[in-house]
């Protein structure tokens, strides 16, 4: 209803003459007027129509005033209607204060006076046509907050379904909305956060000093950089937070935007790739050198070959040239070992996993001498099996390397070689393990052992020997395990490898395998 809308004017009489009468003084006033003769016909127009204001005799057969009053309140729609009596008797007190009980609003008495009759029902019209407005108003306004509603539910549903963690918080920190991938990022309830200082819940470190951060996103409205913060089960996380500054309605509130992505995992990989591209580096130079010195190392070992029977020499200093050949072939058994690392067979050869393990324990020799380790290897079998030596002598370092590590106090390292079925089944092959006695590993860490970029070695380990190495054993359809316990006060661990191999079945395809093996 709008300010020139029209209302219903109802006047009830039972004589005709003083509904003209009436219709004639508050024509003027531009409304809808209607007319009835008696009560039960106003209740009639009353049920079909919205009206704004009854003008209705006290005096009528039938249904006098007081009690169509009466009835008309009792009807939900028409508990607010006005009701404006007149009456041509003198009305005393006690009549008066009936008719107010009963519903009325005001009285006028006969004679009626065309300017006082016309501004009582002129008030009582107006007033119900701002009471209609208002209500359309309030009716848009629920409508309009409905729909706000809802817009907000979806966008929250949105949100919810973003993969990054999203929060809304003051510039106090204090947390005003967390969706579910921060949920999933940091480990906290929804509830159990909001309203806290999320920041001093996450232990965030900054980059720079807050202030500067806070004066960045004041000044410009946005802030983006890298943040490490702490899950609830106490994981370090780096995130890239991009923040956003926003003024609430009237300027007299600012809340931030928080957007941040999970980039811990690509932050490892980077330091990994790089340390890998070292290692690489180190590798290509270190072929290099290898191939380099072993010219003149040729020439120097047939040259102590000539000189140790040269009739020149007495007996001690034949013994000193015996000595000093064998540390140069155990030099030339080095180099020949670092070539090997470096040249990588383009196809798959025949393997002797034995071999490659005293390969593999020669070169960590210097560690176990140092770290005062005892070395118990037993080798029941060759190990016969197709593949590239470089992978394999990759997850056999990765192993012993680990194993010499868990032991820096000293302690006992057992290799054992021996054929076996790869876990119950029915393929042939090889198993290699490789125990030590060293710190264990905790029941908490074995789950995760194997995951990229887990590490029990602090800051030392880049967390891929393991995953690497279970990628390359996979590769040859193989399994690798661990067990870790404590017994009689000390600690085992020990890692299995099961490869599948070449099963010899006769002394012929024995020695064949073998002159496979030693042409390698």
């Amino acid at each position: 209803m709008t300010v020139n809308d029209k209302v219903n004017i109802l006047m009830v009489d039972d004589q005709p003459a003083k509904l003209l009468s009436y219709e004639a003084i508050l024509g003027e006033l531009g409304d809808n007027l209607i007319k009835a003769g008696s009560g039960r016909e106003a209740l009639e127009v009353l049920l079909k129509n919205d009206v704004a204001v009854v003008l209705m005799d006290v005096s009528m057969p039938e249904l006098d005033g007081f009690e169509m009053a009466e009835i008309i309140r009792q009807h939900p729609r028409f508990q607010k209607t006005a009701i404006i009596f007149i009456s041509a008797v003198h009305l005393t007190d006690i009549d008066r204060l009936k008719g107010y009980a009963r519903g009325a609003v005001d009285y006028i008495s006969v004679p009626v006076v065309p300017e006082v009759l016309r501004a009582k029902v002129s008030v009582f019209a107006e007033l119900h046509r701002k009471t209609r407005q208002l209500e359309a108003l309030n009716r848009g306004l629920e409508q309009r907050v409905l729909e706000r509603t809802e817009e907000l539910r979806q966008r929250a549903e949105l949100l919810d379904l973003a993969s990054e963690a999203i929060m809304v918080r003051d510039l106090q920190g204090n947390l005003k909305f967390f969706n579910t991938g921060a949920e999933t990022l940091y480990g906290w309830k929804r509830e159990e956060v909001i309203g806290r200082n999320i920041h001093e819940l996450l232990q965030t470190s900054y980059p720079m000093p807050i202030q500067q951060i806070m004066d960045n996103v004041t000044q410009s409205g946005r802030w983006q950089g890298n943040l490490v913060q702490y899950s609830k089960d106490g994981r370090e996380i780096v995130v890239a937070s991009r923040q956003a500054l926003k003024l609430e309605e009237h300027g007299s509130n600012a809340v931030l935007l928080e957007i941040n992505r999970d980039i811990t995992a690509q932050l490892h990989a980077e330091e990994a790739l790089r340390k890998a591209e070292r290692l690489a580096a180190m590798g290509r130079v270190a072929g290099i050198i290898a191939h380099e010195i072993n010219n003149p190392l040729e020439a120097i070992t047939n040259a102590f070959y000539l000189l140790r029977d040269h009739h020149s020499l007495d007996e001690q200093a034949r013994m000193l040239a015996n000595m000093a050949e064998e540390e140069l072939l155990r030099v030339a058994h080095i180099t020949r070992q670092t070539l090997s690392f470096y040249r990588e067979s383009q196809q798959a050869v025949m393997i002797s996993v034995a071999r490659l393990l005293d390969d593999v324990l020669e070169l960590q020799s210097r560690l176990l001498r140092l770290n005062a380790i005892t070395l118990d290897k037993k080798y029941l079998t060759e190990g016969a099996i197709l593949g590239f030596p470089s992978d394999l002598k990759q997850v056999f370092l990765n192993l012993v390397g680990n194993a010499i590590q868990a032991m820096p106090e000293g302690g006992r390292l057992r290799v054992r070689v021996a054929n076996a079925n790869g876990n119950g089944s029915r393929r042939f092959g090889v198993r290699v393990s490789v125990c030590d006695t060293g710190a264990g590993i905790k029941p908490e860490d074995a789950k995760r052992l194997f995951e990229p970029f887990f590490t029990t070695k602090s800051a030392k380990g880049t967390g891929l020997g393991l995953w690497i190495s279970k990628g390359i054993v996979q590769k040859y359809e193989g399994s690798i395990r661990f067990r870790s316990l404590r017994m009689n006060g000390r600690n085992t661990t020990c890692f299995s490898v099961f490869l599948p191999g070449l099963r010899a079945a006769d002394g012929g395809e024995s020695t064949k395998v073998q002159e496979a093996i030693g042409s390698v």
